[in-house]
């Protein structure tokens, strides 16, 4: 809060510059506490009810900002047009990729002479307000990145806890869509007071703009450390764990992390709320075939937003295919929204995930950790804790149905080293709610909230499976 600004909070000249700096400083104390006093609004905007999809800068192309050697690949207004083009004329919006979310480095290395951010004005001559026309006027939500923090990862201006409020609403005035709230050379104090009161300031700016905050990856990710009941009140997602980097082991890192502490993670997201492991990083340099279809098949298990980082410009048709695989994106979207988990670790070497999805489905994805060759892993839905019924898979990579007359029908599935076999499974009598979700007993019971609505939810074609578009 700037005094020259509000000159009825200005000091008498007879006061001290420390004593005038005291006064400021106590009352700043005041408002903080007075707004964290205030009811929590953030989730009253409504979004994100699915897993948000789209594309990002970060992972890919960094902190580029060498234009006039690489202008094609620099953070800049350019990069972000051709992206938006190519989420619509590749057909990715009508698959749900709609945000365009421009990451760190976008900025000018100061703020204006009102204290607001402000673009690089060479990187983007045209402003970040242009630049959201441009997205919104071919249907895009425009994402932008911000710090909790002196400064950003990168080094460029932060948000202090008295700027939260200026920037909050000079990125509604942008008309921006999506606050990403990093929390860089930030305490745990300034983290504990800041996360919240950008939630509340983008929310009193009276334009729906969803918040994802990085809080919990700054504390450690897990219980008592963060507390996901509070932070679920606030943010629409949050990223949990570290960066991802182009390779299988990051991705590993990840899926351990995640999975060895589903316990804790599984019940904290949902619909509004979202665990966030990274971006998709398929179609870039450190994934093979396999690898790309395990991270899509994972990420869709985790009711992970399904947010690519790549160069949408030179994808191969494999990553193309992989990543507007229809069948992995409405599993993602299932609207009951439940994080699915590792429910089995062969001594194969073998690992086995479900979720429980909506009319009684689940998924099923089974991954290899081998090394060697393919594997053939044997087993019966019995033996992964599904009830009685006759089901049928659909094999979502390799577009085939397997029937399993009976829960104890054994089956083989044949796994490429750290590759996956994907399966969708229904029960063959019907595809309506019925009192068993997913084939497993206890399931009702510990989600009956979710199930209530979900019953009375209408199912568009990009919230749950249409079968016959697939089989």
């Amino acid at each position: 809060m700037s005094p020259n600004r509000h000159p009825e909070l200005q000091q008498p000249k007879l006061y001290s510059p420390l004593k005038r700096q005291y006064v400021l400083e106590m009352l700043w104390k005041v408002i903080l506490l007075l707004m964290l006093a205030l009811p929590t609004l953030a989730l009253d905007n409504g979004l994100m009810r699915t897993p948000p999809m789209g594309w990002m800068s970060w992972e890919r192309f960094r902190c580029n900002t060498d234009c006039r050697n690489d202008p094609k690949n620099c953070i800049s207004e350019a990069l972000f047009v051709d992206m938006a083009d190519r989420l619509v004329e590749d057909g990715w919006l009508k698959l749900g990729y709609k945000y365009l979310i421009i990451d760190d480095c976008w900025s000018f290395m100061s703020r204006d002479n009102k204290g607001r951010l402000m673009p690089d004005p060479i990187r983007f001559p045209n402003g970040i307000h242009k630049l959201a026309h441009y997205a919104h006027d071919r249907e895009l939500k425009l994402g932008i990145h911000a710090n909790m923090g002196k400064q950003t990862c990168a080094g460029y201006p932060g948000t202090m806890l008295d700027q939260i409020q200026t920037d909050a609403q000079t990125f509604a005035d942008w008309e921006v869509d999506m606050l990403k709230f990093d929390g860089c050379y930030s305490n745990a104090n300034e983290q504990q007071k800041g996360f919240p009161l950008m939630s509340k300031a983008l929310n009193a700016t009276g334009r729906p703009i969803a918040y994802s905050c990085s809080w919990p990856a700054y504390r450690g990710g897990l219980p008592p450390s963060v507390n996901y009941s509070f932070l679920g009140e606030i943010c629409n997602l949050w990223r949990n764990y570290d960066d991802i980097e182009d390779s299988w082991e990051s991705v590993m890192r990840i899926v351990d992390w995640f999975f060895q502490n589903q316990d804790d993670l599984q019940s904290v997201s949902g619909p509004g709320h979202w665990n966030d492991p990274d971006t998709l990083i398929i179609g870039n340099f450190g994934l093979n075939l396999e690898q790309s279809q395990a991270q899509m098949a994972l990420w869709a298990i985790m009711a992970a937003p399904l947010i690519m980082s790549n160069d949408l410009r030179t994808l191969t048709g494999e990553a193309r295919n992989i990543l507007q695989n229809k069948a992995v994106i409405a599993i993602n979207q299932d609207p009951l929204g439940i994080q699915g988990r590792r429910i089995l670790q062969d001594e194969g070497r073998i690992e086995v995930f479900w979720r429980p999805l909506s009319k009684s489905a689940s998924a099923l994805v089974f991954l290899s950790r081998r090394t060697d060759m393919p594997y053939r892993y044997h087993s019966t839905l019995s033996l992964l804790n599904y009830t009685s019924s006759s089901y049928t898979a659909y094999d979502v990579f390799k577009d085939e149905t397997v029937s399993l007359p009976s829960v104890n029908t054994h089956f083989t599935v044949t796994i490429n080293p750290s590759g996956v076999v994907m399966w969708y499974v229904y029960p063959d009598k019907s595809l309506e709610q019925t009192k068993e979700t997913g084939g497993h007993p206890n399931f009702q019971r510990k989600h009956a909230h979710r199930l209530s609505a979900a019953s009375r939810t209408q199912l568009g074609p990009n919230s749950a499976l249409n079968l016959s578009t697939f089989i």
